[in-house]
């Protein structure tokens, strides 16, 4: 059965004890959700010995870093990492603001916000023993290498369950940071192959002393990116504005995935008047068309509605053809799609210095947005804004083979003129969806045979996903997480170094 996470209160004093025990022993101090949201909240003597800790060292300091706002050096940034996409790269009049999530620590993708947010809550109400559980995260992407980071920074043993397909980089990442080998768990498959993953978990739980952190069900991933990527994008957005005051954010466009980042669409919506834009592969139009197949844009899943994604806030849905993520990633990582894009598209190169910053996924993000823009018909003072999930250094065994298929005599300048014009300025309004209530109903419902059908879910539970209340009733979560957090770190006798 799905675990919510939920719970504001301690569950269990004797784990509760236990683990203040483990965390005094090993100094680590949580920062709350607040602090995550916003950096310049951590007292200023933490921030100073977090100077001294190298971003992606297993140091307990280092879930200090779990946010938006770090800078390419030492301490946090006033805005978010991002790149403002012209008309050159995108064809459209609307600018395309792509937050860049490979500032975050340890993993270089956003996931590890996630991960923390499902872990602390569990920690802070005894409901996870670190000196006995095992804490198994189940993924298709980096939410796995997240949940093992954010594990030994918090002193306990992660596993990574994840499709044997997947790149070979996540692979042998994990392998440099797990505790034992066996905690890489390969399941048949890859990106398409989900249930396979939930199969696994399934037969881990059989063991109590493994809890499951299921991102496609826990809520908390929702609230996490409502709270702080919500947020940083916000604050990337009136930067933004504060130069050009006309602008106006028109849309919020994320790939499904977990459908937790989905959830800063809700920010953005309620404070900017946003539209949420959910992407998916074309291979596997799950939303659009209740369809199937296999796909490989890594890391945003398929075949099943998340739980954690609000559908009834949903304004459209679009597809992206994993073909197009694939030739756009040589195109960006090749020197002659750089020739290309500089000398024929002008492209400058600061930007051209961020695709490093893209990998599938984010590159999927862009393309989505870029056809959102082109439906809304947007303007010049027009934004459209999305993530990079991770960056590119997590794809270079996947290129290497869609340059053996698609392009085995190489990749020239023609190719690059070809895929450019392809996959980005003929992208049009095909496979979109601005949605109904009646097709809100239609995606909503698919959830029913994964959540209730397969996974056991009380039908009480899915359905109260309907409402908006539900959504919002969700976030007086945080600032109660936000009071255990403080009084744990309290109790722990943990000083700030």
């Amino acid at each position: 059965m799905p675990t919510l996470g939920l719970e504001d209160q301690i569950v269990d004093r004797a784990v509760y004890d236990r683990t203040l025990g483990r965390f005094r022993d090993a100094r680590i101090l949580l920062p709350t959700f607040a602090e995550l949201a916003d950096p310049s909240l951590v007292p200023s003597a933490l921030g100073a010995s977090l100077a001294s800790v190298a971003p992606d060292e297993a140091h307990p300091l280092n879930l200090f870093r779990v946010h938006w706002f770090n800078g390419d050096r030492d301490g946090p940034v006033s805005v978010p990492a991002h790149i403002v996409l012209g008309k050159e790269l995108t064809g459209v009049e609307a600018k395309i603001v792509v937050a860049l999530a490979d500032r975050f620590p340890m993993v270089h993708a956003h996931k590890v916000l996630a991960a923390y947010a499902c872990l602390a809550p569990r920690v802070i109400t005894g409901q996870f023993d670190p000196t006995s559980n095992r804490a198994v995260w189940p993924s298709t992407g980096n939410y796995c290498r997240g949940g093992v980071a954010i594990s030994r920074l918090m002193g306990c043993r992660g596993v990574a369950v994840l499709p044997e397909g997947m790149s070979s980089e996540r692979f042998t990442w994990l392998a440099q940071w797990v505790s034992d080998p066996a905690d890489i768990i390969a399941t048949p498959g890859s990106e398409s192959n989900v249930k396979e993953i939930y199969d696994k978990c399934a037969e881990l739980s059989l063991d109590p002393a493994n809890v499951i952190f299921n991102q496609f069900a826990e809520l908390a991933n929702h609230l996490v990116h409502y709270s702080c990527t919500g947020r940083a994008l916000g604050t990337v957005f009136e930067h933004l504005q504060g130069q050009n005051p006309g602008l106006s954010l028109r849309a919020f466009v994320s790939a499904s995935g977990s459908a937790g980042t989905l959830g800063a669409g809700d920010y953005l919506k309620e404070n900017y008047g946003a539209k949420v834009v959910a992407a998916e592969a074309l291979e596997c139009p799950t939303m659009l068309y209740n369809g199937f197949g296999e796909h490989n844009i890594q890391g945003i899943g398929d075949k099943h509605i998340p739980l954690v994604h609000n559908v009834y806030n949903t304004d459209i849905v679009t597809a992206v053809s994993d073909r197009a993520t694939d030739h756009l990633a040589v195109l960006f990582g090749s020197p002659a799609g750089l020739a290309y894009l500089a000398q024929r598209r002008r492209v400058p190169q600061h930007v051209m210095r961020s695709f490093g910053s893209l990998g599938l996924s984010s590159t999927c993000n862009i393309v989505a947005a870029i056809k959102v823009a082109k439906y809304l018909d947007l303007g010049a003072d027009d934004v459209v804004a999305t993530v990079a999930t991770d960056g590119a250094e997590m794809y270079g065994s996947e290129l290497a083979k869609v340059r053996a298929r698609d392009f085995p005599d190489g990749f020239d300048e023609v190719s690059a003129a070809e895929t450019f014009g392809r996959w980005v300025l003929a992208a049009g309004n095909d496979h979109l969806l601005e949605t109904t209530r009646q097709d809100r109903e239609r995606i909503f419902n698919l959830g029913y045979f994964t959540w209730v059908e397969q996974q056991g879910l009380p039908v009480e539970d899915f359905a109260a996903r309907r409402e908006q209340s539900f959504w919002r009733d969700l976030r007086a979560k945080l600032p109660a997480w936000d009071e255990m957090i403080k009084e744990f770190n309290s109790r722990s006798g943990v000083s700030v170094p």
